[in-house]
């Protein structure tokens, strides 16, 4: 990409930088695609009918959705949705169920403040508080608590990097809570996301922002982790997943890394539900079902 001005991060200047960092620049259909993870979204829970609006923190905004199966001691996946760390639900992001439930999988969509109601920290905090909640609780709805497996697609791949590399030992967890991780069109880095614009909300210190990017801290990682975006995403994006998988193949973490075709970012949010797609087919051999 040519530059016309000072160079900000590698041969960006600062308006393609931000523009590398705002998928709906790419994406001319972006609001369509939400539109429609909401329907399908809500009819899957009319259809099958969830525990909602568990909690696992103390805010109402700390809870989450189970959709068992009908077997005990099945696997789980956690999902964490996307939407800039700003915006969307548990309730527009349980489209991918159908697909999980099929291959006998207990599907958990969580819930989490976001900005502006609270900072970075705290919404990563929430979120391995929930994942902690499930290994407690797994008997509760049938889970296995020794396979607990998490997916994040957008800013929810973010986060399900930052889950991949906690400390349990904080949470009286063992290491290896986490059995595997699927993350989609994430950031993994967030020193060149804090140059561009999205820094205006971030808002993080110099230390959060090293303590938040997953690919600073590989050595926390216990279980393989699946990468993928789609083939429309920005460059960064892009880039960044490239970067992440080849750091976890360097530690022989990488249980695959899918490059969706002809997909933009907000399309990757349908990929992910289909039960057919290249992603699931390897997230399901990394999960054994």
């Amino acid at each position: 990409m040519a530059s016309s001005g000072q160079k900000i991060f590698l041969d960006y200047d600062q308006a393609e930088l931000d523009r590398c960092y705002d998928q709906r620049a790419w994406a001319s259909n972006a609001d369509e695609m939400i539109r429609l993870w909401t329907e399908r979204s809500a009819a899957t829970q009319a259809r099958l009918k969830p525990r909602t609006n568990v909690a696992y923190g103390p805010t109402a905004d700390e809870v989450l959705d189970i959709y068992p199966v009908a077997t005990a001691g099945r696997p789980i996946l956690i999902f964490i949705h996307g939407g800039r760390w700003q915006s969307l639900s548990k309730d527009d992001s349980c489209l991918g169920a159908d697909a999980w439930i099929d291959a006998g999988v207990n599907y958990i969509a969580l819930n989490f403040a976001q900005i502006p109601k609270v900072r970075l920290p705290e919404m990563v905090a929430q979120v391995r508080s929930a994942v902690a909640w499930v290994y407690r609780n797994a008997a509760s709805f049938g889970g296995d608590p020794a396979r607990i497996y998490v997916e994040g697609h957008s800013s929810g791949g973010h986060l399900a990097g930052c889950v991949a590399v906690t400390d349990w030992s904080e949470h009286g967890l063992p290491p290896d809570v986490v059995k595997g991780s699927i993350c989609a069109s994430g950031m993994f880095d967030l020193h060149p996301v804090m140059l561009s614009s999205r820094s205006q909300f971030l808002k993080l210190t110099p230390a959060e922002e090293a303590a938040l990017s997953p690919m600073k801290h590989l050595d926390l990682i216990a279980g393989p982790v699946v990468v993928t975006y789609g083939e429309k995403e920005t460059p960064e994006f892009k880039r960044q997943a490239d970067d992440f998988a080849a750091a976890l193949e360097k530690i022989g973490k990488l249980a695959g890394l899918v490059m969706e075709p002809g997909v933009n970012h907000f399309e990757m949010g349908m990929v992910l539900a289909d039960a057919d797609s290249q992603v699931n087919r390897v997230a399901r051999k990394m999960i054994g079902q």
